[in-house]
């Protein structure tokens, strides 16, 4: 049963994260729920693709522990600032954020998370078409 709906069927999202089997599975999800999405294995490459794509990206998704300089949530923190109307979700299975560490219109999922609800939370934040 597909979960794809006309009025998200253009909603872009970024999936961050350097496992690879862990990524397949996030974007797997994305693409059945209906997104088209653009995939990043660090912090350095979500950026890149945000500096060329960001206009059309509603939500990122990423894990806290990455490699490179910038950690998921210091890449939260990047995006808004930068793009403040993209929903960010950031992901860890070895650390807890609280709400107050975390950026306006983001928001916490602790591993091992249901991509429903990720989903179903990028949904609620965006404007209905």
């Amino acid at each position: 049963m597909s979960m794809q709906s006309d009025e998200f069927e253009k909603a872009t999202v970024v999936v961050v994260e350097d496992e690879p089997m862990v990524r397949m599975a996030a974007v797997g999800a994305f693409e059945d729920a209906g997104f088209e999405v653009l995939e990043g294995k660090n912090a350095d490459a979500a950026m890149l693709i945000l500096k060329s794509q960001g206009a059309r990206v509603q939500a990122l998704f990423t894990d806290v522990e990455m490699p490179g300089a910038m950690n998921g949530l210091m890449l939260a923190r990047q995006i808004h600032q930068d793009w403040p109307s993209i929903c960010v979700m950031v992901a860890s299975g070895h650390v807890s954020i609280d709400a107050g560490e975390m950026p306006e219109n983001s928001r916490f999922f602790k591993k091992p998370y249901v991509l429903t609800d990720v989903i179903a939370h990028i949904r609620a934040s965006m404007p209905k078409a």
